[in-house]
């Protein structure tokens, strides 16, 4: 029996392996980045790529960050995908922030507390997308208050 549930154990580990490798290689065509010249960005031969690709290899964390860099997008979206970490709440919006090189942390934090606070706004019903007099919305609202 121990035999068994160490074939599914690997087996679940080579599925992981193939998902990390069939989501680079859909982020690689959609930025129409050959696999050449993303392992030359990612500093990874060609062959250790297209087996990362193909399923034959599970690449480290640091290999995964620096095909992030090649593929130009957020590591912490390939560690996802490789079952490293687990979704972060906020999605992608969330991952932007955090991995955007032009803001302080201050300023991310600060986005990431507003974006929190409206997901939480419309989690529990209200919208705040309700017609004001003399206008059509929250923007409007603003405007007639600074008026």
């Amino acid at each position: 029996m121990p035999q068994k549930l160490d074939k599914s154990i690997d087996e679940a580990v080579a599925d992981l392996g193939r998902d990390i490798g069939e989501y680079i290689r859909q982020q690689r065509n959609t930025a129409k980045i050959s696999l050449r010249q993303l392992a030359k960005l990612a500093g990874v031969s060609n062959p250790y790529l297209s087996q990362i690709e193909r399923g034959l290899r599970k690449p480290s964390a640091e290999i995964l960050q620096q095909i992030a860099k090649g593929l130009r997008i957020s590591a912490e979206a390939l560690y996802v995908e490789a079952g490293i970490l687990e979704q972060r709440e906020g999605g992608a919006l969330a991952d932007a922030i955090v991995t955007a090189p032009d803001l302080t942390e201050r300023q991310k934090q600060v986005l990431l507390d507003v974006y929190e606070s409206f997901r939480r706004e419309n989690t529990t019903g209200k919208t705040g997308d309700r017609p004001v007099a003399g206008g059509a919305g929250p923007a409007a609202a603003t405007q007639n208050k600074e008026e």
